[in-house]
């Protein structure tokens, strides 16, 4: 849906709306978006159907069109390079795609789920800085992680003592926004 500011009453469907389903006209459970601004399009994890696509902004569109497909994503995000990154959460990585590839390059996890520092157990949102840092909620082992450009392993920025209320612990953190002052 598309609010306009200050009109909370008057939404526009933009991507999907005809039901669930596996259609390039349908979505199923999307979990995250971000708007490719160079093409004018929603870029949009398609939980339920294990893909991601891109839908048009323009008014008229009537259907995606799929970008990577057979991948379990969450979270997305896209650096200034327009570099789109997927987290994979049963392989337990994430991935940098150049648009138009579909192999894509690894950048945190991949081996396999667990709570070493050079794995993930289900991670979930993505934040990418200017130097191409990803950071990651990791939901199952209770903590945020932040991977260096090249790393093998990442380094744990938030939780990490298990879920719990404590300040130095998390319990499932889901969304995740850096803030680059």
């Amino acid at each position: 849906m598309q609010w306009k500011n200050g009109d909370t009453t008057n939404g526009r469907v933009v991507a999907g709306g005809t039901g669930a389903g596996n259609g390039l006209n349908q979505l199923n459970l999307p979990t995250d978006v971000l708007i490719g601004k160079e093409t004018d399009s929603l870029i949009i994890c398609d939980y339920g159907n294990r893909r991601v696509v891109r839908w048009s902004r323009r008014s008229g569109t009537t259907q995606g069109e799929i970008l990577l497909d057979n991948i379990a994503c969450f979270g997305l995000a896209m650096d200034e390079q327009r570099y789109l990154y997927v987290s994979d959460h049963v392989k337990g990585e994430v991935r940098r795609y150049k648009f138009g590839e579909n192999i894509g390059t690894l950048v945190a996890g991949g081996n396999g789920a667990g709570a070493g520092l050079n794995q993930l157990q289900y991670p979930r949102y993505l934040f990418v800085d200017r130097q191409r840092n990803v950071y990651v909620s990791d939901l199952y082992n209770h903590r945020v992680m932040k991977w260096n450009k090249g790393a093998k392993e990442g380094i744990v920025v938030a939780g990490g003592q298990g879920a719990g209320s404590a300040l130095t612990q998390l319990n499932l953190p889901d969304g995740i926004f850096v803030d680059t002052l």
